[in-house]
């Protein structure tokens, strides 16, 4: 059997394979800086939402005790037992900060606050 020259072996080129490589990288540089975008929006809407849950337990405190606007809340002790997770733990900021909640009236806070894209901290009303 007698092969014509416009037959080659089966398999890839270099040349193919460099393109395939630089397709694979091109994308990856795209995605990369996406997904710690989304990492970072998700922490911040996960400490903002613990941040309400600290707030409405707060007022729940302020209520069952008869506190005022003023009083000081001993954190997280004061506010345990409104806001256990299902672990039996208080929330934990997804991003590493702590929070705090000092005064019945004012809103918690966390450690990170303002020092991290996106911010965490609950808009003001």
């Amino acid at each position: 059997m007698k092969l014509n020259k416009y037959s080659r072996n089966a398999g890839f080129t270099l040349v193919e394979i460099m393109i395939v490589v630089a397709i694979i990288g091109l994308l990856a540089t795209i995605l990369i800086p996406s997904l710690k975008n989304a990492r970072s929006n998700a922490q911040a809407k996960g400490c903002l939402i613990n941040l309400q849950r600290i707030g409405a337990a707060a007022d729940m405190f302020a209520t069952e005790k008869s506190k005022k606007n003023g009083d000081p809340i001993n954190y997280p002790d004061d506010l345990s037992p409104y806001m256990l997770n299902n672990n039996g733990q208080l929330p934990a900021c997804p991003a590493g900060g702590t929070y705090s909640c000092g005064v019945v009236g004012s809103p918690a806070s966390c450690s990170l606050g303002t020092s991290v894209t996106p911010p965490h901290v609950l808009p003001s009303n």
